[in-house]
This record gives structure tokens, sequence and C-alpha cells, in this order.
């Protein structure tokens, strides 16, 4: 993959690998690569204050290259995603760092509503690299448009899906402080929901600060307080959704996928009957499936790779334990509000509360460590290291998994142990914690 591409994107530090430099650049590679005189990319971003600088150096490299830029201004990312599907457009480019601080921020282009695959990365870093400059003649530049139904298109979307699902249902949403703010309180009323709002006031330096579907605590006491039927916890461009029951109990993206697989198992609309998960997926989620008829297939960490299997399989539900999940006969990405909308849908075709449906989902103790490493991807190459966790895997057998993976950010190796004794893959998990730092240094 392309040294600047991520499994989303470009992300890091604004000021250190994002720059309003880096954005003038994309916007060039993005024009000479995939748009051009009279082709148009679409544009949005979330509440981080450094995405009015980016979206300005992004235009500015696109118009001289003879592309015109819809700014959607504020956005979730699946609404941006939504937009691009429009064939009006060559392109979209998202400006977030999803649920990373607000320090962070990131580029997304997407291309026909999904990601841009690795070798189109790679030719715009490369293009990147070039430092192409110049720019077209006045009479040549491109244009700043307006779409003012792109948001209006999307929000119609999802309340066709929900119909009547939220009619006198009590909810409560996190918004993160972030693109949910401006779109999601609106939405669930205008369903029919009676809806608490928290985290909804962004002022460009508090998305997912404290809050969002990486911490959903305060959503959590507030459901329980107010006996709310249900909570949604967003992240702060509102692709991925935490759930909380009406105890207050935080619900994952493993509980959500459960759920929504066994609902559509029972009515015959799991395609294939089979759900997608990454690795890191609970066991106890592959037991549910697989009880009720269906299958798992599994894949490696990343929404990337989620979508990849799910084409290859012909499924129509992926996702990780995240809460980044996707419904691929409602969308081409993971998103937030079209997840709360499937998920009360599952409650409601059951007539019954959130902690039943969860219930449904056995969680299997599950450990998971860190350690420190200088090699962390050589760790297939140390004999002894591979000897134990094989080891390790023989005593688990069927009872079980384990799991070692090189961190993509740091310098650490990830191992995760899982099974129905929690004294045995505790131990497991911390021998081979102590192994990795010892023989991996």
């Amino acid at each position: 993959m392309a040294g600047r591409f991520g499994t989303d994107g470009i992300r890091g530090r604004v000021g250190d690998e994002v720059t309003a430099d880096l954005a003038l650049a994309l916007g060039r590679a993005v024009g000479s690569r995939l748009a051009g005189h009279g082709s148009t990319v679409v544009v949005g971003r979330d509440t981080r204050r450094s995405g009015e600088m980016l979206v300005a150096a992004l235009t500015a490299g696109l118009a001289g290259t003879g592309t015109d830029t819809v700014d959607l201004g504020i956005v979730t990312t699946p609404c941006l995603v939504h937009a691009s599907c429009d064939p009006r457009y060559a392109a979209g480019i998202m400006i977030s760092a999803s649920h990373n601080p607000a320090p962070d921020n990131g580029l997304k282009v997407v291309v026909g509503g999904r990601k841009a695959d690795d070798r189109t990365e790679a030719e715009l870093d490369a293009l990147i690299d070039a430092a192409a400059s110049g720019d077209a003649p006045n009479d040549r530049l491109g244009r700043l448009q307006a779409d003012p139904d792109a948001i209006e298109r999307y929000l119609g979307h999802l309340s066709e899906v929900a119909g009547s699902t939220f009619d006198g249902l009590r909810i409560g949403l996190d918004c993160a402080n972030g693109s949910a703010s401006g779109v999601a309180p609106a939405l669930f009323r205008s369903l029919g929901a009676e809806v608490t709002v928290l985290f909804d006031a962004p002022n460009g330096i508090n998305i997912n600060d404290g809050c969002g579907s990486t911490h959903p605590e305060r959503l959590a006491e507030t459901v329980a307080a107010a006996a709310l039927d249900v909570g949604f916890a967003f992240d702060g461009d509102a692709d991925r959704l935490i759930a909380v029951d009406e105890r207050g109990v935080i619900v994952d993206g493993d509980a959500v996928m459960g759920i929504c697989a066994l609902e559509r198992l029972a009515a015959g609309t799991l395609r294939n009957n089979v759900l997608v998960a990454t690795v890191l997926s609970n066991g106890g989620l592959e037991r549910a499936v697989v009880q009720a008829g269906g299958r798992m297939v599994r894949t490696p960490v990343g929404d990337r790779h989620v979508l990849e299997a799910m084409e290859r399989e012909d499924a129509v539900l992926g996702g990780e334990q995240s809460g980044h999940i996707i419904f691929r006969d409602r969308s081409t990405t993971g998103d937030g509000l079209l997840t709360a909308i499937e998920l009360a849908r599952a409650m409601r075709g059951a007539s019954l509360p959130l902690s039943e449906l969860t219930g449904r989902i056995p969680r299997l103790p599950q450990v998971m460590l860190n350690s420190a490493v200088r090699r962390r991807d050589q760790w297939q190459a140390d004999y002894a290291f591979v000897a134990a966790v094989e080891r390790a895997a023989l005593e688990m057998g069927q009872r079980g998994r384990v799991l070692v993976r090189p961190s993509g950010t740091e310098p650490t190796i990830r191992i995760m142990v899982e099974g129905d004794d929690a004294h045995q893959i505790d131990r497991i998990a911390r021998e081979l914690a102590a192994l990795a730092e010892a023989r991996l240094n």
C-alpha cells in the first residue's frame, strides 16, 4: 500500500502528518488522476477546526487542474459517500479523522461510493511526491459549485429504510460533538422518536472528547436514569455506532451485528446466510450465528477487508466490533445512523427490549495484551515464539482461539486469547506477552 495511505485514507496529527500543503497536493493529484477539466469532485468534512483549512487547500488544488468542487460543508462520512455515488461526480473526498481526537484529521478519497483501491491510492501518493505545480489559466480553472439537495437525498434514503420503526420510541443520542450533531436529532424526531441528545455542540476542538462511540458512558447513565428504550452513540464522522440497552448496558458492534444477523436469518434476508466479521470479533458471535443456521467469514482488521469479503461472498451484512457495520443492501459503507435504524427494526420485529436480544449473543472471555517490541513485523521468524503460539493454540483446541498480529501504527505486538476458561486464557496471554517482549526486542 502507498506510504501515506493507511486502511482509512491519510490520517495523522494536523501540522505534522496532515497539512494544508498535503491537502493542496492531494487536490492536484485527484484532479489529475480522477477528474480534470469539466469534472466535479464532491467534498465534505467533520467538525474539526482544521477542516476549513484543509477544504480550502484541497479546493485550490482541484481548481488548479480545472476540476470543479462541490463543498457539502459539515456532513457525515456516509452522507459524503452517498453523494459520491451520483454519476455527476468523478470522486469524493472526506476530511475527517473519524473517532480520533480533535488534533488529528484525515483525507479519504472515495470513487463510486467506495474507498479508492490500493492501486489508485498508490498512484495518488506518487503524484503527491512528484510535487506537481502550475495551475490552469483563468478561463480553465475549476469553480466552486453547490448541491443543496445532497444531504436531503441521503436523509430521505434513511427515512425510507426506517419507515415507522421509531414511532413512540424514547431514544438517547450521543453525537460525539461531530458530524451527526447537525442531522441525527432532527432525523430521528422526524421519524417519530422522542429524542434526548448529548454532545451535539461542536466547537472545533471537542469532537470525540470524552463522548461518542469510544466513550459512551455518559449516554449509558442517561438512558438508565431517564428510562429510555435505547441509546445510540456515534463517532466523529458517524460511520460507527455503539448502542446502549434500556438498563444502561453498553452494546458493542459484535452484539449489534449478531442481533441483526439473527433477525435476518429468521426472515430469510441474510443473503447466503453469511455474516462477515474480522478476526477480532468475539467467538460467541460466531457460535450464535452458526447455531441459528448461518456461517461467519472472518477477515483481517479493517472495513476495507470486510467489504471485499462481503462482495466475494455476496453477503449483505458485515462489520467490526468497534461498531463500523456495513449493510451492503442499503449502503456501500459503514453508517452509524443506518445501523441505529437497522437495530431498532430488529427490536421492533422481535417486540423485545435490546437487553433480551443482546442476551442471545454470548460473549466468550477474551484477553488482549499489547507487548512493546522492536521487531513487530518479524515475529513469525522467531522459532521459539512461534512454537509457543502453536502450543497455546493446541491447548485451546476447539474451545478458543489465539491470535497474534503486529500493530499497524505502534511498535507493539497484539496478543488476543479467547475461550471458555477465563483463568486459562489470562495465563496464556500473559505468558505469550512476556515471551514476545523477551524474544522480539
